[in-house]
């Protein structure tokens, strides 16, 4: 008797509520267009020169850290400077043209 009332339940429940979606049939998809045809990668001509690095803009940010922390120094100190009377350094500070 626990069997057939068990089968009648679970039939109940599946009309009530579909499957959870895990082993849902889906509608037929569509098929996929054609592939794109693969092109080999461009290989650059023998008379092209060799790239430099300055060209690239691809640089490790610790260096252009570096290079900005030690721009930033220079001008402190060589304000530092100018408030104790020595007169060192460019002469443009804070963009601005320094006059002597």
């Amino acid at each position: 008797m626990l069997n057939p009332l068990a089968r009648l339940i679970e039939a109940l429940l599946r009309l009530a509520w579909p499957a959870s979606g895990r082993h849902r049939q889906h509608a037929a998809a569509p098929p996929d267009p054609a592939p794109a045809p693969h092109t080999p990668p461009r290989r650059p001509s023998p008379h092209t020169a060799p790239l430099r690095g300055e060209d690239s803009r691809l640089v490790r940010p610790y260096l252009v850290a570096h290079e900005q922390a030690e721009r930033r120094r220079a001008r402190r100190r060589t304000l530092w400077l100018a408030v104790h009377g020595v007169d060192i350094g460019p002469r443009r500070i804070h963009d601005v043209e320094a006059v002597v």
